[in-house]
């Protein structure tokens, strides 16, 4: 079986320093932020191009977090995009805002920035972009939009970790980034954990005051806040990891690179990473209006593969209370039908890599 994902084979080639690291911290018994996080935080902010950051339990919480630092609750709109992980949508609606969608270009799959200037109300708060499978969301007309309307930027960087733009790290161009360590993605904790960076001293002191019961020192509550500290032992693993995310990250690039080569000229429908952008492959997905039928073929031959993802959120039942109706977004839903994730990890062979294609090429010539 080649897997979709292999967390056993990254851990295998650093299980000695991670080992370590944990053991520090069991030592340490500074298991609720403390100096693993705090070294963390100063770590991935500085390899974000970011001059703050702040490390939390979830990405998801990152994302709740940096739209309460900006300002946005009760009676707001948060722009972004219907094709993305669900918790974009939710972590706006923990806020009390109102997410008012725009449809993604059908190549990047991220925002479209054409589709923005239609969608800002005098409620409008927030421009929320997702660099969604590892590529960069087209940042700079998104800016632009937003200096002119006076809107802040929340980066989703959840799947993008080292993704860069136009020679940036993403993480440093919005007003505010978040990131997800959740195991799966490129920078993964051994277990749950995001971050928010930013540069923006105000917000950082918000956003550690909001994720610690709103308090700067203990039992001095000056805001509604939280449980959202990030653990310890996850700022320990993660600093690990952190020194090994460029070379996984090579790699991801050289497999998706031998994807394209071997996919040339074959009719299927690969990623395309744009001119500007440094894709980060989180995801590699090929596009087919067969995708269940190409699944199941590949299942039986021993190759799993993911869907991300398999409904657009203005669809789900869930958000359903928000109006929006089948056909309103047209690139989204297509995408939500035709996206097809093969397997993608560091360690990913190149005899896996070919017997996938291999697989792949044969289902699109039928």
């Amino acid at each position: 079986m080649i897997p979709f994902l292999d967390l056993k084979a990254q851990y295998t080639t650093i299980r000695e320093e991670v080992n370590e690291a944990i053991q520090s911290v069991l030592d340490s018994c500074q298991f609720t932020l403390g100096r693993e996080v705090e070294a963390f935080e100063n770590e991935f902010a500085a390899f974000s191009g970011a001059s703050f950051g702040v490390g939390v339990n979830t990405g998801t919480s990152a994302l709740h977090l940096a739209l309460l630092a900006a300002g946005v609750g009760p009676g707001d709109e948060v722009i972004t995009v219907p094709f993305t992980f669900v918790a974009t949508v939710a972590a706006i609606r923990y806020t009390g805002a109102t997410p008012v969608f725009v449809d993604i270009d059908p190549v990047t799959f991220t925002m479209d920035p054409e589709a923005i200037e239609a969608a800002i109300t005098p409620r409008s708060k927030v421009i929320l972009p997702v660099h969604l499978y590892g590529q960069p969301a087209d940042m700079d007309p998104i800016k632009a939009i937003a200096r002119q309307h006076d809107l802040v930027v929340i980066e989703d960087a959840a799947q993008a970790h080292g993704a860069e733009y136009k020679g940036r790290r993403v993480g440093g161009l919005g007003d505010l980034a978040c990131f997800s360590f959740y195991p799966g993605k490129n920078l993964g904790a051994c277990g749950e954990g995001g971050m928010v960076v930013t540069n923006n001293p105000d917000y950082t002191r918000t956003l550690k005051m909001l994720r610690d019961w709103g308090a700067e020192r203990k039992y001095h509550h000056e805001l509604l806040g939280y449980n959202y500290r990030m653990e310890g032992i996850q700022g320990a693993v993660l600093r690990v990891k952190l020194r090994h995310l460029e070379a996984w990250t090579e790699a991801r690039r050289r497999a998706a690179a031998h994807y394209n080569h071997i996919f040339d000229g074959s009719g299927v429908v690969t990623p395309k990473e744009m001119d500007w952008a440094r894709h980060v492959y989180h995801i590699y997905a090929v596009r087919s209006p067969d995708r269940t039928a190409w699944q199941e073929v590949l299942l039986e031959h021993g190759i799993q593969t993911g869907i991300h993802y398999p409904f657009p959120i203005h669809l789900l039942p869930a958000h359903a209370d928000l109006g929006y109706e089948k056909g309103q977004f047209p690139c989204s839903e297509q995408a939500a039908q035709e996206v097809l994730s093969l397997p993608m990890f560091p360690e990913l062979t190149s005899d896996q890599r070919i017997e996938v294609a291999a697989a792949v090429k044969l289902l699109a010539t039928q």
